[in-house]
């Protein structure tokens, strides 16, 4: 799966909205060592070292191309190209944060649990991820993939997935100190032709683009395009509302 900074990076303010929330809620005065799991192009991580400017800031990404984007925005941090599924610090972090990411991975019934294991004690995890699978516009696209014309090209394609909250509740309460779980709904208030394709695009389509021709990614954006303005019709001004649920944790090691 090919990540594009500058596409993910199209509605930045929107994207860090989540990041923000998520770290003020972060309970430590000062962390002497600060992870951004799942950096992407290094806006999160920015925050994390604004916050924290005598932090060591470490981001961790799976995609070269984000961590190129990355490293000249923030030099004074490091930036480590893993795989999160077997990731393990050098040294036992004071926060592992990671805003939008850890619904790509599988078995989070093992993931979470780990992540908490390799905190420094009295250590943080943050998470914040997607909660907007059963939305319209993530229907559609799971409805079009299965449909006759695509299923075929694309039968190892999917979205990311993520637990009830009462999942995480009993994944992480017994090995806690503190755990705080909650959601919000952020109304994307969005413009142009095509805004809530041009939102996916730069996050949940990509897997189901990759293994396409480019012929047949215009073909499919071009059907998926008339469904999502179907199901966000614009507004008289021609704002499109989108919401999207986020889902957060802090757990306290």
């Amino acid at each position: 799966m090919g990540w594009e900074p500058e596409r993910y990076l199209q509605f930045a303010d929107e994207r860090l909205r989540p990041a923000q929330d998520l770290l003020a809620r972060i309970p430590l005065p000062a962390p002497a060592r600060v992870v951004d799991l799942g950096c992407g192009p290094g806006n999160v991580t920015r925050l994390l070292a604004g916050r924290w400017p005598r932090a060591q800031i470490t981001g961790v990404d799976a995609s070269a191309a984000m961590l190129e984007r990355a490293r000249p925005t923030l030099p004074e941090a490091r930036f480590e190209l893993a795989d999160i599924r077997h990731w393990t610090p050098a040294e036992a972090p004071d926060l592992i944060f990671s805003n939008a990411a850890l619904h790509w991975l599988d078995d989070h019934p093992s993931l979470f649990p780990r992540l908490l294991s390799l905190l420094a004690p009295g250590g943080v995890l943050a998470v914040q991820m997607p909660g907007n699978f059963d939305a319209p516009s993530h229907r559609l696209i799971r409805e079009l993939a299965a449909a006759p014309a695509w299923a075929e090209m694309l039968t190892e394609a999917r979205m990311g997935a993520v637990l009830g909250m009462s999942d995480y509740h009993h994944l992480l309460a017994p090995h806690c100190t503190q755990l705080a779980l909650w959601e919000s709904i952020y109304w994307q208030r969005l413009s142009g032709p095509a805004p809530v394709l041009d939102w996916l695009r730069g996050t949940t389509l990509l897997p189901y683009l990759a293994p396409l021709t480019t012929a047949d990614q215009a073909r499919l954006l071009a059907e998926l395009a008339l469904q999502l303005a179907e199901a966000y019709p614009p507004d008289a001004s021609g704002t499109t509302l989108f919401p999207f649920r986020r889902i957060f944790l802090v757990a306290c090691r």
